[in-house]
C-alpha cells in the first residue's frame, strides 16, 4: 500500500471581479498530492484562501497528473530533490 506522492496540472477557471467587472480568468496549477481528490481539495483551498474566492467561483476543466520533469512550478521541482530535513 504504497502512498507515493504524484505531481498533478489543474486547469481551470476563476470568477474574478475588479471594479465590479465579472468575468472568467483562466488559471493553472501545479501541486503534489498523493491522490486526485487531495490535489482539487489543495487547489480549491489555496485560491480561496489567496485570492478570498468562494468555492461556486471556480471551475475545475482538467486534472492531470504530470512527471515531475513536465512540471513547470519551480517550487514543486524541488520539493521532489529534497532528500530530508535538516534543522540546526
Amino acid at each position: 500500500m504504497g502512498r507515493d506522492v504524484k505531481v498533478y496540472r489543474i486547469m481551470g477557471l476563476a470568477l474574478v471581479s475588479p471594479d465590479k467587472l465579472r468575468r472568467w480568468q483562466k488559471f493553472t496549477i501545479e501541486v503534489r498530492a498523493v491522490r486526485k481528490e487531495d490535489a482539487i481539495e489543495k487547489v480549491l483551498s489555496e485560491l480561496g484562501s489567496r485570492h478570498k474566492l468562494k468555492r461556486p467561483h471556480i471551475r475545475i476543466l482538467s486534472v492531470e497528473e504530470i512527471d515531475v520533469s513536465e512540471a513547470e512550478s519551480r517550487f514543486v521541482k524541488d520539493l521532489e530533490t529534497l532528500e530530508g530535513w535538516y534543522v540546526e
